[in-house]
């Protein structure tokens, strides 16, 4: 029998989520073997790998996509060497240039390395990267989220200035951390339930840098921490042995990648480095007029310390040279630094002074010229800071200032590092100089003179510390002139101490400093106590605290011909004794103290002056104005009133010297004891009878006064009338009776005085009265009409109550 046409088909089956869910783990699982299998296939050193394109088969889809959306396309030379090699699961110790692009280098390998182990938020901490600097680490971040845009996990940044708490609480729940090492050691041995047991993958991003910055035991600590079981990946633009001693404990047979280690100079071939000798009296001249003459230009000047930026900044920014000034540096307050950070990042044309904050990985965009106005530590330090500008193979230019006690010393390290610098000089028509500006706004502003005190002691110090003696000479330098340049009338005095470090110092806690001179300190933070307690026992004059004000606390020579020892003042060339009213302009007057009274005191009294006995065995003299006034002051006088004697009081209020025990040798002076007893027994006795005489009289008085009272209370109750006067209760009697017999206002009261009507009820609460009120109907308006009132139970509550009362008002 043939089929009928269009016959049913049998219906297809439909996948349930189970099968769903089986597919979707088989192609996901399809997918990472693909993965794997093309990461086998890689060979860093093939040359093939040109761009991320290439890399599309070994690296997961969503970091594909996030490379593209961020316009990442083209690989440099370091990415080309250590992706591979990440991506293999090696360790790697990287060196490379400063904007060789370093950062994508181990963030590519920290997302594959999670993705191809299928890790989600409840597997924890599965990446941690650790940067030296807060900025550099925000940079980071940024990076991280840009690339990873398409990935699911969560990433955090733990950079201290928050509340460790607050930390903690998102802390647990992220994958990937990047973050500053002594917080994360502070999170790792603080912060309940979290660890990092399982962590995958260990980033150390600038490490010579963390090294130096006195983070290698806090590195140590957090290492222990980890599993040993991981991967770990180092990066730097320079090499140190403190890095090689933290390769050999962090890392397992690395893969040491290099790529400029045969290059012929250790900055980026894009950039021209210069250098300017000038000396250290002319160099914020030199660096005024610089910046006058580039406006148009986004500049970067790194200063050796807080303290001159601070003093640099504030000080251009008054003279207001056209370009728009930002300073950084350690000391600020977390929110701030990320908000100059930001706003350099977005500027075209701006002018930032900084410390070595900011000399490592931070990548600003378009940086015209680095200047060096302070020489570097060392030339790892001198790479970094020049390598702001000249980043991703864009051009750039550096110029270094140098003192000509620097120049040799300095010139040399460079060219042993291959480090290309040519020499220039400065043109006469662009030189310019600020140092009158600076004194007159350090005489008109305490402020800027006393960081301007500051910064010349920071930078004193600096100089002193450094180890390098073939570039840093200390005594090569005019301080004095360098003082006058920086605008201060004088040069501060300042204590050296040998033998310390001077990162400890630089990083000390600054407490006391913006009250007491700095001068007065040692460089380990300690105060000369004996110089402090000297100056609280002289006399204190006015000028003297003039010159403690907060401010203008380091005093220079010019203010120390005031103020000499002793707390005198003379006028120069002028003489002591001679007593014209020319003399004492600038005299000091003397505020009379106790020692100034005891010496004159025991003089012979001037003529014409006056002597007061004051009850003690020296007598006051009177001879001046201010002696007159001293003896307003009870401190003063005191010991011109003899010594005190102290008194007791017994039941009866009189007054008595304290008995005191006498010594047995004074008793046996004064006789036999019997005859001591006996004539104590007979004054007791005699004292006593006298007393009771008086006792007697005193109760015969009072009898009689009770006595007279009563006949005269029974007289009056016999006439009738009321004693008008209240007398004192006799014994047993009420002493309120009488008020509660008085009478009360509007109260009536019979002829006896006791009051027979009750008090007088509270009337009922009326919202309104009747007019048949007797009372209220007497009343009227000032109109003369009678008020309509009305009667009710209780106060309206609802709208129809109103409405009632409204209507009953308005009919009439």
């Amino acid at each position: 029998m043939p089929s009928r046409a269009g016959a049913r088909q049998p219906p297809k089956h439909k996948p349930n989520k189970t099968e769903i869910k089986k597919q979707k783990r088989k192609r996901d699982h399809e997918d990472l073997q693909k993965i794997e299998e093309a990461i086998q296939e890689l060979d860093p050193k093939s040359g093939k790998i040109k761009t991320f394109a290439d890399l599309s088969s070994a690296i997961s889809p969503a970091t594909a996509s996030g490379l593209h959306s961020s316009h990442f396309t083209n690989m440099t030379e370091i990415q080309e060497q250590a992706i591979p090699l990440g991506l293999k699961g090696k360790d790697i110790l990287g060196a490379a240039k400063t904007g060789s692009g370093k950062t994508l280098a181990f963030l590519v390998p920290v997302l594959e390395k999670l993705y191809r182990a299928q890790w989600t938020e409840f597997d924890g901490l599965g990446a941690l990267i650790l940067s030296p600097t807060r900025e550099l680490a925000v940079q980071i971040f940024e990076v991280l989220r840009k690339i990873g845009r398409h990935h699911a996990f969560s990433a955090g940044l733990v950079i201290g200035g928050k509340s460790l708490k607050e930390e903690a609480e998102r802390l647990i729940r992220m994958n990937i951390l990047v973050c500053t090492p002594g917080r994360m050691l502070q999170h790792l041995d603080q912060t309940a339930g979290f660890d990092a047991n399982n962590l995958q993958i260990l980033v150390l991003d600038e490490a010579d840098r963390i090294m130096d910055l006195g983070f290698q035991s806090a590195v140590d600590a957090l290492v222990e921490h980890l599993p040993k079981s991981r991967q770990t990946l180092m990066f730097s633009a320079t090499q140190s042995k403190k890095v090689s001693d933290l390769a050999r404990l962090s890392l397992k047979d690395p893969d040491y990648v290099s790529v400029h280690q045969d290059a012929t100079a250790a900055t980026p071939a894009t950039l021209q480095q210069h250098y300017i000798v000038t000396p250290l009296p002319e160099k914020i001249d030199t660096l005024y007029g610089f910046i006058k003459a580039n406006v148009k230009s986004k500049i970067i000047v790194f200063l050796s310390s807080g303290k001159q930026v601070r003093f640099v900044y504030e000080s251009l920014r008054h003279l207001q040279p056209g370009i728009p000034l930002l300073h950084l540096h350690g000391r600020q307050k977390q929110i701030a630094r990320l908000e100059i950070t930001n706003r350099f990042t977005a500027a075209k044309t701006s002018c930032l002074f900084a410390t070595d904050v900011v000399a490592r990985g931070i990548d600003f965009p378009a940086v015209d010229w680095v200047i060096q106005a302070d020489c570097p530590e060392d030339t790892d330090t001198y790479i970094h800071r020049v390598g702001r500008t000249a980043r991703y193979e864009s051009n750039g230019r550096a110029v270094l200032f140098l003192d000509p006690s620097e120049e040799e010393g300095m010139i040399k390290k460079l060219e042993q590092r291959k480090i290309p610098i040519q020499k220039v000089h400065v043109k006469d028509k662009k030189k310019k100089t600020i140092r009158n500006n600076l004194q007159d706004m350090c005489f008109k502003n305490p402020d800027l003179k006393y960081l301007g005190q500051k910064a010349f002691i920071s930078y004193t110090r600096s100089i002193h510390l450094q180890k390098d003696k073939e570039v840093f000479k200390f005594d090569a330098h005019d301080w004095d002139a360098y003082a006058a340049s920086l605008g201060l009338p004088g040069t501060p005095q300042i204590k050296f101490q040998k033998g310390e470090d001077i990162k400890r110092i630089k990083n000390a806690p600054r407490q006391g400093m913006l009250s007491d001179s700095e001068s007065d300190m040692d460089l380990d933070g300690a105060y000369d106590k004996k110089k402090k307690d000297k100056k609280k026992q002289e006399v204190r004059t006015k000028y003297d605290k003039m010159f403690e004000r907060t401010n203008q606390d380091v005093l220079s020579s010019h203010y120390s011909k005031l103020v000499l020892d002793g707390g005198k003042a003379t006028k120069e060339g002028g003489d002591d004794d001679d007593d014209d009213d020319d003399d004492d302009f600038l005299a000091v007057k003397r505020r009379l103290n106790d020692d100034d009274l005891d010496a004159v005191s025991g003089k012979a009294p001037v003529s014409g002056a006056k002597v007061i006995e004051l009850g003690g065995d020296d007598l006051y003299v009177v001879d001046s104005k201010r002696r007159e006034k001293a003896l307003q002051s009870k401190k003063k006088m005191a010991k011109f009133r003899g010594n005190s004697s102290k008194l007791v009081f017994d039941e009866d209020g009189n007054a008595h010297e304290v008995y005191e025990l006498q010594d047995e040798e004074d008793f046996k002076q004064q006789g036999p004891a019997d005859e001591q007893r006996q004539k104590f027994v007979e004054s007791e006795t005699v004292r006593v009878k006298e007393a009771d005489v008086d006792d007697k009289l005193l109760a015969k008085q009072k009898k009689r006064e009770k006595k007279y009272k009563k006949k005269e209370r029974e007289a009056m109750e016999m006439a009738g009338g009321a004693d008008p006067r209240l007398e004192g209760p006799e014994d047993g009697e009420d002493p309120l009776a009488l008020l509660r017999s008085l009478p009360m206002a509007g109260e009536d009261r019979s002829d006896d005085g006791a009051s027979d009507a009750e008090p007088p009820k509270k009337k009922a609460k009326k919202w309104f009265q009747d007019d048949s009120d007797e009372e209220d109907a007497k009343k009227k308006s000032k109109g003369g009409k009678r008020k309509k009132v009305f009667e009710v139970d209780q106060e309206p509550e609802t709208l129809e109550d109103l409405e009632a009362l409204a209507a009953g008002l308005l009919d009439d």
